[in-house]
């Protein structure tokens, strides 16, 4: 990652199943500084649910994030979502907390490939990692709870630096978790994205960051990760 802090929005399924709506969570995601922006595949993905993906669709969000000129991720959440995406040739994945859990096998396959790989821990209850340090893996704290309260947060890093952890996945409701653990060394932050919090279609829209709120946290978590390589 090159030590750069970097944001990602996570619009995972506040699309609400309009695919259409993915253009422009994409615009304001870019325009809110986001370096990256964050699909589900392979959620909610059954027959009448909302986050069909085909192919066709997949082409296009490669079309659009071009465009804009942001990087496209996806969270690889079952075999039959590996299988969709391989071949685009996509040179980062993310594998969620649930398939850390319950498909290790899918996640060791996807490792095989030996690209960078964003692994969410919020589900996994041992001391050492899943797997060890190195140049491909990149550990995100977090806690799969929507939303986390402060008084679940205790245990995040006070020094990522001297933790297994390259960045946090923030299921908080509001900025201020993400900036503390970027004054912590945090150098991932994961934050999801919606245009309307007010949306109860999807319970991430509650706890996700307006492009607003996400661009006061990557103006405020940049200035603070520049002072922290100053020395100050």
């Amino acid at each position: 990652m090159n030590k750069k802090l970097i944001f990602i929005a996570e619009i995972g399924l506040n699309h609400n199943g309009n695919f259409d709506l993915c253009f422009e969570l994409i615009k304001q995601a870019k325009l809110a500084g986001a370096d990256i922006v964050k699909f589900q595949l392979g959620w909610r993905d059954n027959k009448n649910e909302i986050n069909q993906f085909d192919k066709k669709k997949i082409s296009k969000l490669v079309e659009w994030t071009n465009y804009f000129e942001i990087e496209l991720l996806f969270s690889i959440i079952s075999k039959k979502a590996w299988n969709l995406i391989k071949p685009f040739n996509f040179q980062k994945f993310k594998i969620a907390s649930r398939t850390v859990k319950y498909d290790m096998d899918l996640v060791k396959e996807i490792l095989k490939k030996k690209k960078k790989t964003i692994i969410s821990l919020g589900m996994w209850n041992k001391k050492a990692t899943p797997f060890k340090k190195n140049k491909y893996i990149y550990y995100l704290w977090c806690l799969s709870k929507y939303p986390c309260e402060p008084k679940d947060l205790k245990k995040l890093p006070k020094n990522f630096n001297k933790s297994p952890y390259y960045g946090y996945s923030d299921h908080s409701i509001g900025i201020e978790t993400s900036i503390l653990a970027i004054s912590r060394g945090a150098k991932i932050i994961e934050k999801h994205f919606t245009l309307d919090k007010s949306n109860t279609s999807i319970r991430d829209h509650s706890l996700s960051a307006t492009p607003d709120e996400f661009r006061q946290m990557v103006n405020i978590g940049r200035d603070i990760y520049k002072k922290i390589n100053m020395g100050i």
